[in-house]
């Protein structure tokens, strides 16, 4: 069976993105599962969502999402089907049942009887517990007393769940054939770049891939990768991303000759703006979709090699100047979220910025944004309408919820 997928994947093509906007062939989604069923009142401010979704609303409107790209001519590949597959390399097992299983919160007795369980599981039950999590009422019997089961509830978390999955951009970002796997901020979701990191290691899919980026190094979000042009990136430097990985990213891709410039944009370090994607995507060749309200004060530093292995700093300067210059053309088209400054900041909350380009001018929105879509349209953009009532509670649109594997270049 491995053989035969191993055989179909080598006539599959080599993912490549050097864009946002060439024309999309291959994404990669996860439609919510089990772990969105963990979310209550009690857990989902710390698991990240602001309210607690209609699971199966929500994967019906996924489902709706996926065969939206579909119906454009994109291949759609499903993390956890991609996780089950990897799941059956030995080392794949190990490793995600090694970053699932904490001693440090379960104890040495307890957390080897739960890799001992684990390790029995067939891939595809193994696959939903590291997706799902496992409480402490599912645990499996261990031997002995242990004083970590009696003073943790039943619904407590053994493994914790992972509810935001579902944003499959932030675990990883393609730069040209190169995969950058994130490394994640917030606790509760630095366990997913895991996963993404197996998957992108043991699929046979993903068998020659290399890396432009390890989830060990500095903090670096896919959410803050904007691909403006070929060679030309913008990273947003906020509440997900500091600093210290903006720069290490870029000495990582200026090193493997993926690009030669990259926009280090501050954003501010709040939920409403977690990620660049939240306030600005593109939308064409030359225009992007922006919160109004940071379109004259989003700045950036421009970092280029220097000659000697390093990076030269300039800046800062406006944003839409030095993006402008970075790719070669006179000026960035911008197409401003809502008619109003109340509109604005209503669409932008509910992911008016947060557009997926599957062509130059055409793009994935959420239908409730209406006026941006208008606005969209307006300037020319086809906009492919899609419901986000419950995918839109952990705070993401389309861009959030797709990783781009292939894309034809422009």
């Amino acid at each position: 069976m491995t053989s035969d997928i191993s055989s179909a994947m080598d006539l599959s093509p080599a993912p490549r993105v050097d864009s946002e906007v060439g024309p999309l062939r291959t994404v990669l989604l996860h439609r919510p599962g089990r772990e969105l069923k963990r979310l209550t009142p009690r857990n989902n401010d710390q698991l990240l969502f602001d309210g607690i979704p209609w699971v199966g609303r929500a994967q019906e409107e996924h489902d709706a999402f996926a065969e939206t790209l579909r119906s454009r001519g994109v291949e759609v590949l499903l993390l956890a089907d991609l996780l089950r597959t990897s799941l059956e390399d030995q080392r794949a097992r190990a490793a995600g049942i090694y970053a699932a299983v904490d001693e440090r919160q379960l104890g040495i007795d307890l957390a080897d009887a739960l890799r001992s369980h684990l390790s029995t599981l067939v891939p595809s039950e193994l696959a939903t517990v590291l997706m799902a999590g496992m409480t402490f009422e599912e645990l499996p019997a261990a031997e002995g007393a242990s004083l970590v089961r009696h003073m943790h509830q039943p619904h407590d978390f053994a493994i914790a769940p992972l509810p935001n999955l579902l944003f499959t951009r932030d675990s990883s970002a393609w730069v040209a054939d190169r995969v950058a796997v994130s490394s994640l901020v917030m606790p509760a979701r630095r366990r997913e770049s895991s996963i993404t990191d197996l998957i992108y290691a043991y699929h046979p899919r993903f068998a020659k891939t290399s890396r432009a980026y390890g989830a060990h190094s500095a903090p670096l979000e896919g959410g803050d990768v904007l691909l403006l042009s070929q060679g030309v990136l913008a990273i947003g430097v906020g509440e997900r991303t500091t600093p210290a990985g903006a720069e290490s990213f870029a000495r990582s891709v200026f090193l493997d000759g993926l690009a030669h410039t990259v926009l280090a944009v501050p954003i501010a370090q709040e939920r409403a703006t977690m990620h660049l994607d939240t306030v600005c995507t593109m939308v064409d060749r030359d225009a992007v979709v922006m919160y109004p309200a940071i379109r004259d004060s989003l700045s950036a530093f421009t970092l280029r090699p220097d000659g000697a292995g390093g990076v030269s700093v300039d800046g800062p300067s406006p944003f839409l100047t030095a993006a402008a210059t970075a790719m070669g053309i006179d000026r960035l088209r911008v197409i401003d979220t809502g008619l109003d400054s109340v509109t604005a900041e209503r669409e932008q909350w509910d992911d008016g910025n947060n557009t997926l380009a599957v062509a130059p001018g055409v793009v994935v929105a959420y239908e409730r944004n209406v006026e941006t879509n208008a606005r969209l349209e307006d300037a020319g953009i086809e906009v492919l309408r899609i419901s986000g009532s419950e995918l839109g509670s952990g705070r993401g649109g389309p861009r959030c919820m797709s990783c781009p594997v292939l894309r034809d270049a422009l």
